[in-house]
């Protein structure tokens, strides 16, 4: 799972999901189908292949931003990419075999294939995730003006709007050189240290089911599932737009629970995207923003406001930083905080406890599986090491991509001397290693903890006037370098548990990466023309924008930046975090797993409490269908959410063209009191 996919939430640092056991224990039979036939590494790049990667890239591009925009809260969707991708080129094939066409189009669509598809896809979206909701937003003038233009530190300088130009450069600038940085170790974590890499194997079990049999006859269940719940889910946000013409208008205000919980945030809004995400996210990662929820928006700022006038000031709007809103941003950053310092702290002690163990052990424990696995385990290896990619071209591309930063990022921004980035980037291998390690044995990718780390040091190195942009300039920089180090390796894990040659997995995550590096941009400022992003009271709320800048200006600043009586409070949540997790740890397995997620607690603190009701809606479906019929849920359940979260998100780009051209709703249904 991961929890702050963009320091926003993504679903790393909440925890790791359960791990599925590891393909090594037993022989493989989607393995062993696999040996009938080996592709050379450049057929499993295909045209048709990188044709759907686009498409489904471009796809999850408006999903995930429209997610990082509104809440923050993105889950994993790397499961359902590989769900698309096969479902695309199955369907390709299976037309162009039903037409009687016969060519290199209507080849076998093998699953080396789709993992290459699946690998390109995510290298796409998941640029949306680096930093579109927090630090590059966080730089603009509606951010700077909200943390408080009077603010010690939060200078006029340190903006700089939105455009494709440094967007665009800035990623090519940092995510080429984070698929380089430990490819010369890949064989060291996936083969010598025999690295688990639970979402990587679960996604190569995935693939692996995918192509059998039987894997045919689920897929045709799947691919219907998906069709109808994504004509669904496109029809009712078309619906839902005829009545959104004015502001706080439509469905997704409707006042579930009544006008006086409304106000507090808490009502169904019908958003597809946060059910199907529901669906997705783990019960205690739903259960957990719900709690946070209710201890914020229920407790919290009702009680709060009662202090206004005493504990801030009555005269200023409650947007301002030195309001109530002050208050909602720091104690979020305090739970984010603790939790990700757990975190760290905690996958640097399993790392270093690991590596101790493994030095002491001389000798394989191949032995220790039987004869069927042994060979279909070494078969793996063969595989895996058979296309090695140079060590010279790793090492001379991650140099030819250290000068260009070193020259272009300063460039972009004055306030960031190219020292910092040298330093960036010559920790960027040491800190990588370290994050992949423990990726690999926890699943939890502390990419983000990483950056946020950068944010502060390099906001308190260069000081109250260029601290700001510095630090969250530092903060994207070191977070690309490391968490994409991080997932290629994930990628690499599955490549070699479905044989799948680690020269065309590269090869696809760097068109990927290249389809992402202009496909979103383009997405952001889309939605950013179009939408009013920003907004702490609309729907388009952006809210870990302020919350990176207000980290930003306290590396600067200091505490001289909160609100009375704001961090007493801070450091008590802070503490809260820690604790939670330390019970969480220390627990008996039956116990400590109601333990709730300060991560996911702290997300509803800023943007309010509706999603969290949509979210609780979609695992209460999840828990009811298992109840009825366990096998179809755990086949369907990926499918359907994938079709709620995909036509609700792909209607957003015609929105948002209507939006452009001036074409208003006709109507806006709004509720008042019958008084």
């Amino acid at each position: 799972m991961e929890v702050d996919h963009s320091g926003e939430i993504g679903v790393g640092d909440a925890g790791p999901e359960p791990e599925p056991e590891p393909p090594e224990a037993a022989p493989s039979p989607a393995a062993a189908a696999a040996l009938e036939h080996q592709q050379p590494w450049r057929e499993q790049l295909t045209v048709r292949g990188l044709v759907a990667a686009a498409l489904i890239g471009s796809m999850y591009t408006v999903i995930v931003m429209k997610l990082n925009l509104t809440t923050g809260f993105v889950p994993t969707m790397n499961v359902s990419a590989a769900l698309l991708a096969f479902l695309a080129l199955r369907g390709w094939t299976a037309a162009l075999a039903r037409l009687g066409i016969r060519s290199s189009a209507a080849r076998p669509f093998t699953r080396q294939e789709n993992t290459v598809v699946q690998t390109c896809a995510v290298a796409c979206y998941s640029l949306g995730l680096c930093g579109f909701g927090s630090f590059m937003l966080g730089l603009n003038r509606r951010t700077y003006e909200a943390a408080g233009v009077n603010t010690p530190g939060n200078v006029p300088g340190s903006v700089k709007e939105p455009g494709v130009g440094w967007i665009t450069g800035f990623l090519v600038a940092s995510s080429f050189g984070g698929l380089l940085t430990l490819v010369p170790l890949r064989k060291v974590l996936v083969i010598d240290y025999k690295l688990t890499y639970p979402s990587g194997t679960a996604t190569a079990v995935l693939i692996n089911g995918f192509h059998t049999p039987q894997g045919d006859k689920n897929a045709e269940k799947q691919v219907r599932s998906f069709l109808k719940y994504f004509g669904i889910s496109f029809l009712w946000s078309f619906f839902q737009w005829f009545y959104t013409g004015g502001s706080v208008c439509g469905f997704a205000h409707f006042p579930t629970f009544g006008l006086q919980a409304w106000k507090q945030s808490f009502f169904f809004d019908f958003s597809m995207t946060y059910v199907g995400a529901g669906m997705i996210c783990p019960h205690l990662v739903n259960l957990s923003t719900l709690l946070g929820a209710m201890l914020s928006w229920g407790i919290l700022w009702p009680l709060i406001s009662k202090r206004k006038g005493d504990w801030y000031p009555a005269d200023v709007p409650e947007s301002s930083m030195t309001s109530l809103y002050g208050y909602k941003s720091f104690l979020c950053i305090a739970l984010i905080m603790g939790d990700g310092i757990y975190h760290f702290v905690k996958v640097l002690g399993i790392t270093a406890k690991s590596m101790h163990e493994r030095s002491k052990l001389r000798r394989s424990n191949m032995a220790d599986l039987d004869k069927a696995a042994a060979i279909d385990e070494l078969r793996r290896d063969e595989v895996f090491n058979r296309d090695s990619i140079p060590a010279w071209l790793a090492y001379g591309g991650y140099a030819l991509m250290s000068v260009v930063a070193v020259v272009t990022i300063p460039m972009m921004f004055r306030q960031v001397r190219w020292y910092y980035v040298v330093v960036a980037y010559a920790l960027a291998p040491v800190l990588g290693f370290s994050n992949s390690y423990g990726a690999g044995l926890t699943d939890i990718n502390m990419g983000y903890s990483y950056g946020k780390l950068a944010l502060f040091v390099l906001a308190a190195w260069a000081g109250r006037e260029d601290g700001v942009v510095a630090g969250l300039v530092g903060c994207g920089l070191v977070k690309e370098l490391v968490l994409i180090s991080a997932d290629l390796m994930h990628d690499f894990k599955t490549a070699h548990l479905t044989l799948t040659s680690p020269r065309s997995m590269l090869a696809a995550q760097a068109v990927g990466t290249a389809m992402g590096c202009v496909v979103t941009p383009l997405t952001f400022l889309l939605f950013y023309r179009a939408f009013d992003v920003g907004d702490p009271d609309g729907y388009w709320k952006a809210p870990y924008a302020l919350i990176y800048r207000n980290m930003a200006l306290l590396g600067a600043q200091g505490f001289s930046a909160l609100p009375r009586h704001c961090l007493p409070l801070s450091v008590g949540f802070f503490a809260l975090a820690v604790l939670a997790n330390v019970a969480r740890d220390i627990l008996p397995p039956r116990y400590g797993r109601f333990v709730p997620l300060p991560t996911a607690m702290a997300v509803p603190f800023l943007v309010g409490a509706s999603f969290t009701v949509d979210m609780v809606v979609g695992t209460v479906v999840v828990f009811a269908w298992h109840r009825v019929d366990a096998n179809e849920a755990t086949l369907l359940v990926p499918a359907v959410a994938s079709g709620l979260i995909c036509g609700d998100g792909i209607w957003t780009f015609p929105s948002s063209l209507l939006s452009l051209a001036k074409i208003k709703p006709p109507i806006c249904m709004k509720f008042t009191p019958g008084s």
